[in-house]
């Protein structure tokens, strides 16, 4: 089955890998590193400040050992998801988390109107159920919550979809906001460049809100 939008049909193959093989294996090593430098993280740190809720309660989906969050805002609480327990277990800023494959099983383990926010950061290349994952986010995100998605120019082309691999950076964030309104779970995506500059990573985002009622999945 492919998911259609205006003629355009997100057909199974744009969402293979070269390296199809378990992601809990590719995963297990931990990975101490960012993927991003210190400009582009500046970046994120300060756009975040600007669009997830001070004192709320957050998701920081496909985590790792860092979230980027700005070092000057307190949030309620912010719980971790990701694919390896150790990086998980150094972040400092997360109050809670959980080891979880999105790709084997796109529902979250949490309940209903859950979080005040959500945010990805330079890992959303790597969803093979996007859509269905977004859709998910639409339960466990409160009404109105901001989800952002946050990416950059690097990846791990083995393990990143074939679609991702095809795009440019403007054709991400198309490719993005076109995942939030096929969920049916979103308002309308807007897309934004933080780049720091010449020298430095590149550094997008494409952010929307949790609709007040969204569309029951099929």
């Amino acid at each position: 089955m492919t998911e259609d939008s205006g003629g355009f049909q997100l057909k199974p193959e744009y969402f293979e890998r070269d390296d199809d093989s378990s992601d809990a294996n590719f995963y297990t090593q931990p990975r101490f590193v960012n993927h991003i430098d210190d400009a582009a993280i500046a970046a994120l740190r300060t756009f975040y400040r600007e669009t997830l809720p001070s004192g709320g309660h957050l998701l920081d989906l496909m985590s790792s050992w860092v979230s980027h969050l700005p070092e000057d805002r307190a949030y309620a609480s912010v719980t971790g998801l990701g694919m390896n327990g150790e990086e998980l277990a150094a972040n400092p800023r997360l109050t809670s988390h959980v080891v979880h494959d999105l790709n084997r099983e796109p529902r979250l383990p949490f309940g209903d109107d859950s979080f005040d926010a959500a945010f990805v950061n330079v890992s959303i290349q790597y969803l093979t159920r996007p859509v269905d994952v977004f859709r998910d986010m639409g339960r466990v995100l409160r009404p109105g919550a901001p989800f952002a998605v946050a990416y950059s120019n690097r990846c791990f082309p083995t393990k990143a979809v074939a679609l991702w691999r095809m795009l440019g950076d403007r054709d991400h964030a198309d490719l993005i906001a076109l995942y939030f309104r096929l969920s049916g779970a979103f308002a309308q995506a807007r897309a934004y460049d933080i780049s720091p500059g010449a020298g430095s990573d590149p550094m997008f985002a494409v952010v929307a809100e949790r609709l007040e009622s969204p569309a029951t999945a099929p």
